[in-house]
């Protein structure tokens, strides 16, 4: 019973004593830190892990910290809301990705296939199609450069 008591007080007395460091500046422009400092001295006392964390700098992060002391940690059912949030916003940002990327390789498809029509238009060869009943004709020159003049706009939008 007595041992214990003296291992209780000894360690009440170790962290009175552990609270009181204090530091000051010397003649000489030097900082000390110790337990008595020198008469006439400006103290200032420095306060071990139990000293209160200091403030957010800013007003949006004083209204964030305030904000989070109010509600206290998150429980797992809002901590698992926010995960599942996070998943929804990152599968839709995916998604959003996903479709640019598509409508660029649509948009590069087209380039080249109206590029191509061109080629074919202005390579000089007879150019055939066929109408609606099967039967297969040849284009004219007026027609050819119809198609031509039809395939460089198409080539100039979708290359653009």
């Amino acid at each position: 019973m007595r041992k214990t008591l003296i291992v209780l007080l000894s360690l009440a007395a170790a962290g009175a004593a552990q609270a009181q460091i204090q530091c000051w500046t010397t003649k000489d422009g030097k900082r000390e830190c110790g337990d008595t400092p020198p008469p006439g001295a400006r103290v200032r006392e420095i306060r071990g892990a139990s000293a209160a964390p200091a403030a957010p700098a800013s007003p949006a992060a004083k209204d964030a910290a305030a904000k989070d002391a109010k509600k206290g940690p998150l429980t797992s059912a809002e901590q698992e809301q926010a995960y599942r949030k996070r998943q929804i916003e990152a599968e839709k940002a995916r998604e959003t990705e996903a479709k640019a990327q598509a409508q660029v390789a649509e948009k590069k498809e087209n380039c080249e296939r109206s590029r191509e029509s061109l080629r074919a238009l202005e390579s000089g060869q007879r150019i055939a199609r066929t109408d609606a009943k099967g039967e297969r004709y040849f284009l004219d020159e007026a027609q050819i450069a119809a198609e031509a003049a039809k395939a460089r706009e198409a080539a100039q939008k979708s290359c653009n």
